[in-house]
């Protein structure tokens, strides 16, 4: 059985992974990660855990022969609970919830647990990974320090830079919710002072021919180009934007597997920048980032080939 852990209003490219293993006559179980909370029942022994979810569908851990990290959201605290109770309803839900995944980690997972929160959660890491493995990065710094920052801007950025935050308030593709990446130029960096409040990440604008989505999966790469040259983020910028298949460079391609596989993940949503300089500028890897929009407009197989990929390591881990 695949079990795949996800969150209650997750569409599209689940459903098509779920249909995809109906066809293979494959037992799969979801599990939505925003109502592990009073919602389910569960209990965790030495010897494993016992889960029935909100719809009374249950699952043994020992029936688990694989697993899809698709995306865990935060969980969902009720409203009818007390306000000083929430932080520790949120804190002892949140231990479960680790507890349940961790008790998976010997059987084949997209993507391992610790590998992918530790990638994720650093996305210095992620360029210096990236960097190591011969691809271009922009200069970067992540910081509180205003006067940092502004001698960063002198120094690299010729009069523009991108801010962003190191995380996202929302992974959507659409930009719903999503607070734009906030471009910098000379009149708005005597404001910069107020980043003391809110870290954010500066790098110096490219200016690029277009952006990428790249798809890697287990050395296997489903690429769609936008063409997207004056603004800084797409998903939030109002055009007439559309997606076409690329072909990345062997090299890239090479740079991009050394990069994944020293992250120690099979799946990765990879943004890359084409600038008009040539070169190809690696942005940032989102273990659980979207791809809808690649299988919906390209149709690229990429939830079968998720599905594949699971199959195939599952029956070699029998």
């Amino acid at each position: 059985m695949i079990l795949c852990i996800t969150h209650s209003r997750d569409f599209y490219n689940i459903d098509i992974f779920f249909e995809y293993l109906k066809s293979k006559n494959i037992p799969y179980f979801r599990l939505n990660s925003d109502n592990i909370n009073n919602n389910q029942k569960i209990s965790i022994s030495e010897n494993g855990f016992e889960l029935t979810d909100e719809s009374g569908n249950t699952v043994h851990s020992e029936e688990i022969t694989a697993v899809w990290h698709r995306k865990s959201w935060r969980i969902d605290i009720p409203e009818e609970l007390d306000e000083s109770f929430r932080k520790i309803f949120l804190k002892e839900y949140s231990t479960l919830r680790y507890n349940v995944l961790t008790a998976l980690e010997n059987v084949p997972w997209i993507n391992p647990f610790e590998n992918e929160n530790k990638i994720d959660g650093n996305k210095m890491l992620q360029l210096n990974i990236a960097q190591k493995h011969g691809l271009t990065v922009p200069k970067t710094i992540f910081s509180n320090d205003a006067d940092k920052i502004t001698a960063f801007f002198h120094k690299y950025c010729k009069g523009k830079m991108v801010a962003k935050l190191h995380g996202v308030i929302s992974k959507s593709m659409g930009g719903e919710h999503l607070l734009s990446t906030n471009i910098i130029d000379e009149d708005s960096l005597e404001n910069i002072a107020d980043v003391e409040y809110c870290p954010m990440i500066f790098q110096p604008y490219i200016e690029k021919e277009y952006e990428l989505r790249i798809v890697y999966l287990d050395e296997e790469f489903f690429t769609g180009k936008i063409n997207n040259s004056e603004n800084a983020d797409w998903r939030i910028a109002q055009g007439n934007y559309f997606w076409s298949e690329y072909h990345l460079p062997e090299n890239i391609k090479q740079n991009l597997t050394a990069m994944m596989k020293e992250m120690g993940l099979y799946l990765g949503a990879i943004d890359v920048i084409k600038g008009k300089d040539g070169q190809y500028y690696f942005l940032e890897v989102n273990p659980q980032g979207e791809w809808g929009m690649l299988q919906k407009d390209l149709n690229f197989p990429i939830a079968q080939r998720i599905a594949d990929n699971l199959i195939k390591r599952m029956k070699t881990n029998e």
